[in-house]
């Protein structure tokens, strides 16, 4: 059993930055590869960027890289997106998971079995 808590999204002008985090319950955060996915209004909710259990190595989706930045603190049961160069049709609603896998590049929601709540992430040009 895990809850996610996601905070940090608000509203930012295009070239902005924003960084999200998000804090588990529990103490087997450690075993748990996490995930962003975000999802706009009218459209399916999409895989952002996921991260390994040892927090070494990240993947991330074609139209967010080299702008954003997933880490994490296992110390603090905490995950974070660092969102740098924001544009507008990064406006969503971003979400944590978190994943039992031996593998990191999980791009599929179904295979995240907790979700947060979502933290609401607005650009305007």
């Amino acid at each position: 059993q895990v809850q996610l808590v996601e905070s940090g999204g608000g509203s930012v002008q295009a070239g902005g930055s924003l960084r999200l985090s998000c804090v588990a319950s529990g103490r087997t955060f450690s075993s748990y590869v996490m995930g962003w996915f975000r999802q706009a209004p009218g459209k399916e909710r999409e895989f952002v960027a996921t991260i390994s259990t040892s927090g070494i190595s990240t993947f991330y989706t074609g139209s967010v890289k080299g702008r954003f930045t997933i880490s994490r603190d296992n110390a603090k049961n905490t995950v974070y997106l660092q969102m740098n160069s924001l544009k507008p049709e990064d406006t969503a609603v971003y979400s944590c998971a978190a994943a039992f896998s031996a593998s990191y590049t999980i791009t599929e929601e179904k295979m995240y079995a907790y979700w947060g709540q979502g933290t609401q992430v607005t650009v305007s040009s």
